[in-house]
């Protein structure tokens, strides 16, 4: 057999498939869409389980894919051995109720032997043992010799995940010679040592278990297989593991240009060398595929490996940013199967560089501070208060606060972190309930198996229909009588179906002595549920209605969808490329859009977006919406959503000749005329490096007006402001009267606290021959407390003092040591420090003097109550 490249092998294995009629799908996405069980996909068949199922028609009864997978269970072990590694590429073939065992097993023994020219004397395949049926086609069709064949147990070759479809499998090994093996003499598949590696695995999908151990047979048989496309090379170029394997190694080798440390010089060089060519190659697809960094979900995964390959960079000796260059390598290596790559480099790059800023601002601190906690630990358990002040503090993720102390023997009191955890959610949660949402549960499973809506309502906002379902209570129903809550679905509908951001259409649908006030529409998988209620008559299977949208709802609507793409576009000419649409809302009322892009922008910065827009409506220019093949439409230049699927044809909208393409299934104005005027309300952060635009249209922008207007009268009104232009000096001149006053009251407090302090020292504690004070005092600031300090620093005795000022809703602390008390040992910086903690707040500051943070105000005072013991501590009493 010859060294073949990985992308070479990922297309011969497509058009092998395509050769035996199978139709070749692009990857889908990392996202899963529609699965919740999922994070990210990790299979070549788990986009695909609804195919299996039969709850999807699939576009071909015979299928083959490359897919893009995603696997975190072990990112800690990735690095640590050269076998581990987040991201890869599934190869499979599927048959949906249309071939079984026999052409799945000669066509992967074609595959091999006759495409790859793989010797047949080093292949292995092993069956079920119970599997006759696959033992006979391999040794007596195929011509296996049997000292080549194996047959073993359930956990090795059998497919299954609790209920439901499950099979038998066949696996086909690669003997990698005596050098990898034991030696032991009855070495051979199945053996733990490295000699025979599987690289296919056959699943031949033949029953059904009851979840009870019972299996009956399917009446629909599928294959569903798998092949990792990085075992597979290896193999074809005789290396070790994937980070040798062309296309991996070019990665790495970047990497070693950037560090100037080379692979295989040192095991501890290594482990970061391996961390970073993984970690770059799964971040690179998971931004490529719509994933932004967050704090939750798949979003925190891939904060978390990106934190981590920024960390082992400096292990390497790495000082600035180099992920993103690294990105580019990734890019080129992958851009011809996975051309998307190419089109989104820019928002992939600048998705990087701002998250490595970001965790290099604190990872110093933050990396200071463990070691501080390290030095302080009395024992290897790290603690669950240290951990969580590093995670919320300092961004450090748990698992990178685990892996640096596993490096010094510890572990960390988890439980205590995760308590803390939940408690700091518990506090930020704002419960929010979708009202109504129970009425409608499980309508969308009722709709499975109904034919597709013929949706008119590009074009048309009335239609006549029939009722081809009822659905109540999540059941299908015959009729329905007046009142009754109710999901209808129709032949044929003018209401677009929400999707895409843009919400559903509500209008009435209407017959001699019926009506059906419908409130929303939604979509499931193709069916469209208009979900309505009842107010005259009773709605049956078979009627014949008019579906009659509420056509100026329908019409503001797709003014804010045209004005989502113009500001797209403009967003795009003004601050740059790498802006993407990270999701969107458009209804009646304004358009919610939120987009790629790391500060906020400046006024200059709206005020041109703004303009741009109405410059385009103000030229109406014409809207244009038109099908088109996929691969037409990525030629004109058409945008894609972020991360989204499309078919093989796709609607694209454009506004003039150049101005904005993308591809939107959306409803929209013919002429961006029609919009009237165009005012962003607000701008605003959502998420890191994405931030969010509310603006309005047409009559949006009188109402927004009135209300504005409205405002500043009544403000005139009650600052007594004759002419509302005068408005703004006015509210100056009382910001600085209230200034002024504040100070004042800030100075009296600060005279009656200190007129009050000597009652505070009659109350002092002696800590070892140090008078240890301190207190809270409610509307005192910082410079109040200050003067307090220094009262207290001009004490003869030895004197320790923190006191806990709240003003304006905000708490500080302050702590000063005397001249006699720091000779005893103590520092202000250290004691207010530990203090802050208590409140999971943080600061310091010098031996004399030093102030601090307070989070918790309703730890305040225990944390003061704390001072005593910590003084002691401090002291080493």
């Amino acid at each position: 057999m010859q060294w073949t490249g990985l992308n070479e092998l990922r297309e011969k294995f497509l058009e092998f498939f395509e050769s035996k009629e199978h139709l070749r799908l692009g990857s889908f996405s990392l996202i899963p869409q529609g699965d919740n069980s999922l994070l990210l996909i990790n299979s070549g068949m788990a986009p695909m389980k609804k195919y299996f199922t039969g709850e999807v028609t699939p576009p071909k009864n015979r299928v083959t894919t490359c897919q893009k997978c995603i696997r975190t269970g072990d990112i800690e072990n990735v690095g640590y051995t050269a076998r581990h590694g987040t991201f890869f590429e599934m190869l499979g073939n599927f048959s949906f109720g249309d071939y079984f065992k026999r052409e799945a097993i000669a066509w992967a023994w074609e595959f091999f032997t006759e495409v790859l020219e793989m010797p047949k004397d080093k292949l292995y395949p092993s069956v079920y043992m119970e599997d006759d049926e696959a033992w006979d086609i391999w040794v007596n069709e195929i011509g296996v010799d049997e000292s080549h064949m194996k047959r073993l147990g359930k956990e090795d070759n059998f497919w299954e995940h609790g209920s439901g479809p499950c099979g038998p499998c066949s696996e086909i090994y690669f003997d990698r010679g005596e050098k990898y093996g034991c030696g032991k003499p009855d070495c051979g598949v199945g053996c733990e040592c490295d000699r025979y590696v599987e690289i296919w695995n056959l699943v031949f999908s033949q029953f059904n278990n009851d979840g009870q151990g019972n299996y009956t047979d399917l009446v629909q048989k599928n294959i569903d297989t798998g092949m990792g496309l990085e075992r597979l090379a290896c193999v074809m170029q005789g290396v070790d593991n994937l980070f040798l394997v062309d296309t991996v190694q070019n990665i790495m080798k970047h990497v070693s240009k950037i560090s100037g440390v080379e692979y295989g010089g040192s095991e501890r060089n290594d482990v970061s060398l391996r961390v970073i060519t993984d970690h770059i190659r799964s971040t690179v697809f998971m931004i490529g595929d719509g994933v932004l960094p967050s704090n939750e979900g798949r979003g925190y995964v891939l904060r978390r490996l990106l934190r981590r390959a920024a960390r082992h960079g400096k292990l390497l000796g790495i000082n600035g940013p180099f992920l993103s260059e690294l990105a580019d390598t990734v890019i080129r290596e992958n851009q011809k199967a996975y051309p998307e790559l190419t089109e989104k480099r820019d928002t992939i790059k600048k998705i990087i560089s701002y998250e490595e800023d970001s965790f290099a601002k604190t990872i110093d601190q933050g990396l200071a501070l463990l070691n501080t906690f390290i030095d302080q630990a009395d024992s290897k358990v790290f603690s669950g208060e240290h951990a969580f002040t590093l995670n919320d503090t300092y961004g450090f993720p748990l698992d990178l606060t685990k892996e640096i102390l596993e490096e010094r023997g510890m572990a960390v009191d988890e439980e205590r972190f995760r308590e803390l955890m939940r408690e700091q959610k518990e506090r930020a949660r704002n419960a929010r309930k979708d009202a109504g949402a129970d009425a409608w549960k499980g309508e969308g499973s009722a709709a499975s198996g109904l034919p597709a809506t013929v949706f008119t309502g590009y074009t048309e906002l009335c239609s006549a229909a029939k009722v081809i379902a009822v659905i109540q209570n999540g059941q299908r129903v015959e009729s329905a009588g007046e009142g009754a809550e109710v999901s209808v679905v129709l032949d044929t509908t003018p209401f677009y179906g929400e999707s895409g951001g843009q919400v559903g259409d509500s209008g009435v649908l209407e017959a001699e002595g019926l009506s059906a006030d419908v409130i929303d529409t939604t979509k499931h998988e193709g069916v469209f549920l208009h979900r309505a209620v009842v107010t005259e008559g009773t709605l049956s299977v078979g009627d014949t209605v008019n579906a009659v949208l509420d056509s100026m709802r329908r019409k503001a609507i797709m003014r804010n969808h045209t004005a989502a793409h113009l500001l797209q576009a403009a967003l795009r000419r003004v601050l740059g490329t790498h802006v993407e649409q990270a999701g969107q809302l458009v209804n009646e009322k304004h358009v919610r859009f939120d987009f790629t892009h790391f500060s906020a922008l400046t006024p200059e910065e709206l005020t041109a977006v703004e303009m741009m827009v109405n410059d385009e409506i103000l030229k109406a220019v014409p809207v244009k919406m038109e099908e088109m093949p996929i691969e037409e439409a990525r030629k004109i230049g058409a945008m894609a959503l972020f991360g989204e699927k499309y078919g093989d044809v796709v609607r694209v909208v454009s506004v003039g000749d150049d101005f904005s393409k993308e591809f939107c299934g959306g409803t929209h104005m013919d002429n961006t005329a029609r919009l009237g005027l165009f005012k962003i309300v607000s701008e605003s952060s959502v998420a890191s490096g994405v931030r969010r635009i509310e603006a309005v249209t047409g009559a949006g922008v009188l109402h927004l007006l009135t209300v504005q207007t409205q405002a500043i009268q009544e403000t005139a009104q009650a600052m007594k402001v004759l002419n509302p232009a005068e408005l703004p000096v006015r509210a100056r001149q009382m910001m600085a009267e209230l200034k002024d006053k504040d100070k004042a009251i800030e100075t009296l407090n600060a005279k009656v606290a200190s007129a009050n302090l000597e009652g505070v020292f009659q109350n002092a504690q002696d800590v070892n021959g140090i008078k240890v004070i301190f207190a809270l005092l409610s509307g005192t600031g910082s410079d109040a407390l200050r003067a307090l300090c220094d009262k207290a620093k001009e004490r003869q005795e030895p004197v320790a003092a923190v006191f806990a000022g709240i003003s304006g809703g905000k708490a500080t602390l302050a702590a000063a040591c005397n001249k006699s008390a720091q000779e005893k040992g103590l520092k202000a910086g250290a004691l207010v420090k530990e203090v802050a903690q208590l409140t999971g707040g943080n600061g310091g500051g010098r031996p004399d003097f030093a102030m601090a943070g307070a989070k918790d105000q309703t730890k305040l005072d225990e944390a003061l109550a704390a001072v005593p013991e910590l003084v002691k501590k401090q002291l080493g009493a």
